[in-house]
Formats: structure tokens, sequence, C-alpha cells
């Protein structure tokens, strides 16, 4: 049984009294193993999962979609968490997930940990390959863009480097249940169809179940829109759970075509 329970996002479920936060994390049971996908941006990963009665000290796998601050910003705290337990989860991610970015309005949006740090206290592999985690379920690694319609755009700057990144490292889960794919992302800054069509190339399989995450549709052009609703529509999902980066616009527009499912902290997927 394939469970998912959402410990951060943007939005909390009414009357769940669960804390919210501009950020995303998800924590997977599935296979036999427990698995966090990101880790927000503060402690509250750390307040809601105790909350929930989750119990993270019993992780197998971080797993991190990619490298910004609101997807590895939780890092610091289970730091702290796990430096004094015997048992420790791996985390997964790509390589550069932990390059330091910036722009002019928002200043450093990188993993606020620094990858020494990070790798005193748990064992990191990345790897820029799918990797499978468990028979069923794959770290894609670096997606490949092979559409004009995600991708593309640049988000601030590398430090080392003073070059544009276009989040190289950015990755998704894709998920074998039932002979259907349920894919969860971060952020799909590599294109939300590109990583739909590079999870159907990598688990072999053509039907979609699910698509949950982020799908970073705010501010984008109408073409990438109606392109993006579209490939999405031919899918024929039987549930998109769209939240954290994706808009309340692109939300709405996309539900005119699409089974759009609530998204907050506090809710729990049991397929």
């Amino acid at each position: 049984m394939f469970e998912l329970t959402v410990l951060v996002d943007n939005n909390t479920l009414i009357d769940k009294y669960f804390l919210g936060e501009p950020a995303l994390s998800f924590y997977i049971e599935y296979d036999g193993k427990k698995i966090l996908f990101d880790t927000g941006y503060s402690d509250v990963i750390l307040k809601n999962a105790e909350k929930m009665g989750i119990k993270l000290e019993y992780l197998d796998y971080i797993v991190l979609s990619h490298g910004h601050n609101d997807h590895t910003g939780g890092l610091k705290y289970l730091i702290d968490f796990y430096k004094n337990l015997e048992h420790k989860p791996q985390l997964i991610a790509s390589p550069n997930v932990f390059a330091q970015r910036f722009d002019d309005i928002d200043g450093e949006f990188g993993s606020p940990v620094p990858q020494n740090e990070i790798e005193r206290v748990f064992d990191v592999q990345y790897t820029s390959k799918p990797l499978f985690l468990t028979p069923n379920i794959n770290f894609l690694g670096k997606i490949p863009r092979i559409n004009n319609y995600g991708g593309h755009d640049a988000i601030g700057l590398l430090k080392e480097s003073n070059q544009p990144d276009f989040v190289d490292d950015d990755s998704a889960l894709a998920i074998h249940v039932n002979n259907e794919i349920i894919l969860v992302t971060g952020c799909s800054h590599s294109g939300i169809i590109n990583i739909c069509e590079y999870a159907k190339r990598v688990l072999g399989l053509k039907n979609f179940n699910s698509i949950i995450g982020g799908l970073h549709l705010q501010n984008v052009s109408q073409s990438q829109f109606l392109y993006t609703q579209t490939e999405l529509n031919k899918l024929n999902l039987k549930s998109l759970y769209a939240c954290h980066c994706t808009g309340l616009e692109a939300i709405c527009k996309l539900a005119e075509e699409i089974k759009i499912c609530e998204v907050g902290v506090g809710l729990k997927l049991v397929m």
C-alpha cells in the first residue's frame, strides 16, 4: 500500500491545525521503506511530524528534489535531530544540489546548510542517473529537457560561477503502484511534461495515476501554460494534487479540464 502525507506546504487543511509555510515536504511509506521527500524551510517539519505521530527517527531515505531553501531549509533542524541518533537515513540528491544561489531581490536562496556539514551527518549519494530506491520507487536524477516549455528559464545565479542558474539539479520521484505511475515533484523546474515523459521511460509504464507537488506555473507564458494543460490532460490522470509553487490562477485554469484535488498540510493519500 502506498501512503503519502503532506508534512509541509503553503496551505493547511481546515480543522487540522498544523503549521504551514511557503515550502514543501512529503512523508512517504511504500515497499517497506520510509522516505522524506524535501524538508521544507524551517523546523515546521519537525513540529508537524510530531503532532502527526510520524517517527522521523525511523526514516530510510531523505530525498531532495532540488537545492532551493524552501526544500532544503529543514536540513538544519534535521541535522540536530539526527546527530545523536545511531540510525540515520541516507540522503539522495542530484549533483550540485548544494550549490549556492542568489539574485538581487531575494539574496541567497540555496541550501542554508553547507555541503560539508550535511555530509558529516548523513551518508549522501549524488546521482544524475535514475536510481531505484526499491523495485518500485525511482529517483529520476537529471531530467532531460526535451520540449521548449519548461526548464529553459534561469532562476537567479550560481554564486561560484556567477552564471545563470537553470536548476539542473531538479528531480522527482516516479513510483510504480498497480501498473500506474504516481509522480512526486518538488517544483518541476525541469518542466512537468518533461518529467512525466522521463518517468514513463524510466519505469517502462504508460499510464499515470496521480501527480502531487509543485508545477511551477506561476507567471509562465500563455503558450507554455496551454501546452502544459493540453499534455497533462492527455495523461488521463485520476487526480492532480497541484500545490506549493503552482499558483492559484494556474490551478483554477487546470481545473477546467483536469480533476484537481485540494492539497494542504495534513493531507494523507492512500493508494
